[in-house]
């Protein structure tokens, strides 16, 4: 009996092998797509003390997005560790709006003039799959009239974009580092 009941399960695997039907187990499995940013804008110059507004655009079809990774470089000082934002649950397949940056800095209460950093931001999904990275210079100049009057471009030029989070990074004058005690 035991031995009949495994005939007429193999003969039906294999009949349906043979007609071209697979159970889902034996499907290949189809590649992932991670998470993407598609649009991205920032001005590249401001004042030391700047809100600095970096508008994003990104898109995840799992709507598995995460959080926003953001880091900086900067020449003397070198690499900052990575600022993370969450993502409200409504952003984990698509966002549009912008991360803030409040570039004053309690560990650096100047910054010279034409001090350049770099900063760049990725999306990550729950998976760990990182996104495209996208890469803004930026400069701080004190002489600049109007810093806020400006228009992003589409797809950011609307009003009312949200505000996704917030970049949590303190900058340090690299001039300045042994006066603070920090080595």
């Amino acid at each position: 009996m035991k031995a009949r009941r495994i005939l007429w399960s193999l003969s039906i695997v294999l009949a349906l092998a043979f007609l071209g039907v697979s159970p889902d187990w034996a499907q290949p499995k189809q590649a992932k797509r991670g998470p993407m940013i598609a649009h991205a804008f920032a001005v590249e110059k401001g004042k030391y003390g700047y809100i600095w507004k970096i508008y994003i655009e990104g898109d995840d079809p799992d709507g598995q997005m995460l959080r926003i990774a953001s880091v900086v470089d900067q020449p003397g000082y070198g690499r900052y560790p990575a600022n993370w934002t969450y993502l409200k649950p409504e952003y984990q397949k698509h966002f549009k709006g912008y991360i803030q940056w409040n570039t004053f800095s309690s560990k650096a209460p100047t910054m010279r003039e034409w001090t350049q950093i770099t900063l760049r931001v990725s999306a990550y999904d729950k998976a760990g799959n990182k996104s495209n990275e996208v890469v803004f210079p930026f400069t701080f100049e004190s002489g600049i009239k109007d810093q806020y009057k400006y228009t992003p471009p589409a797809p950011f030029d609307q009003r009312d974009l949200p505000r996704l989070g917030y970049i949590h990074i303190d900058l340090f004058d690299p001039a300045n580092l042994g006066s603070h005690g920090i080595g």
